[in-house]
């Protein structure tokens, strides 16, 4: 019998990369987002537009016991949307009602697996304070004081198919990504992750120029690739562990360590311009020692490699003119 697939947010970066391996592996995908796929068409059998907060289009996308359904429709971007303050409610509003919807009709229709993407913002920013330092164990999520209100709903909603898990039966997994980047994803517009926002700003920028970053550049973070992130995903979802899990890299960096890998990549020097704006936690690094031990496996590609794939993407999405 053919396997089936359900990819909720199967128009956005991690998404649509998701469904081009769960076709590779042979399974029937339905994709199900607000909006198409931005960098090219989706390669998922059935693609439906749709907007999952709303509870009667959810009955109409989820008909069916899909072998396999993965929930990463969310409300979400950088720094510069999460942080701002702006936003929150929108947040959790659209994040946590597409959760309710999606974990209840899963349960109904009796599906045989879930996976749901949470994220590292649900750590402690107290545990975050050392950049050279930070504490994301899973098991110190707990007391929980997320850094953001995007960070408590994904905590919130962990506890959601945990419960739906406890009291229903239903099969869920469960991981915490940690900063995943790569090709296809957003690149401007105020969404974007740092790094593609500094290989952007790198690419536009003229030898001899300067870079804008937010803050004193001393934050240190852990990026993950992109096809890393599907492989923990793919072999999370497969295996009798329920998470959450830490899906990310212990390669962890300054963001000003990470200006000048880009700019080694693209053969440019820049001055740096610090500028007031937000930032996030000090430190932030993906601990893989669970991942490893109940999954015998955790990402090995280096950071420069990936970053010099990313950067010559957008570079090429770039007017020829800015690039």
């Amino acid at each position: 019998m053919e396997r089936t697939a359900l990819v909720c947010g199967a128009g956005g970066f991690i998404g649509s990369h998701l469904v081009a391996r769960l076709k590779r592996d042979g399974l029937r995908v339905r994709g199900v987002d607000l909006k198409l796929p931005e960098y090219g068409e989706s390669v998922a059998d059935e693609f439906i537009v749709a907007d999952l907060r709303q509870a009667d289009v959810c009955e109409r996308v989820i008909d069916r016991d899909f072998h396999e359904v993965y929930q990463l429709a969310a409300d979400m971007g950088g720094a510069g949307y999460i942080f701002s303050g702006r936003h929150d409610a929108d947040i959790i509003r659209n994040s946590a009602t597409i959760n309710l919807n999606v974990a209840d009709l899963c349960h109904r229709r009796r599906v045989g697996r879930v996976f749901f993407s949470s994220s590292a913002c649900v750590y402690p920013a107290v545990n975050q304070a050392d950049p050279d330092n930070p504490n994301c164990a899973e098991w110190s999520a707990y007391p929980a004081a997320p850094d953001s209100e995007y960070g408590w709903e994904k905590l919130i909603s962990e506890r959601l198919y945990q419960s739906y898990a406890r009291n229903y039966g239903m099969t869920c997994r469960i991981a915490r990504y940690h900063n995943i980047f790569g090709p296809s994803g957003t690149w401007d517009g105020g969404k974007e992750k740092a790094p593609a926002a500094i290989c952007r700003k790198v690419a536009q920028a003229e030898h001899g120029g300067e870079i804008e970053i937010w803050g004193d550049g001393l934050q240190t973070r852990s990026f993950l690739y992109i096809e890393e992130c599907i492989e923990g995903t793919i072999r999370l979802m497969r295996s009798d562990f329920a998470g959450p899990v830490n899906i990310g890299s212990e390669e962890m960096v300054s963001i000003n360590r990470l200006v000048d890998m880009v700019c080694e990549i693209a053969g440019k020097r820049l001055r740096k311009r610090h500028v007031a704006g937000p930032t996030g936690v000090r430190g932030r690094r993906s601990d893989n020692r669970l991942i490893a031990e109940r999954l015998d496996w955790q990402p090995t590609q280096r950071l420069m490699d990936g970053l010099e794939k990313t950067y010559a993407w957008i570079e090429s999405q770039l007017p020829r003119s800015a690039a």
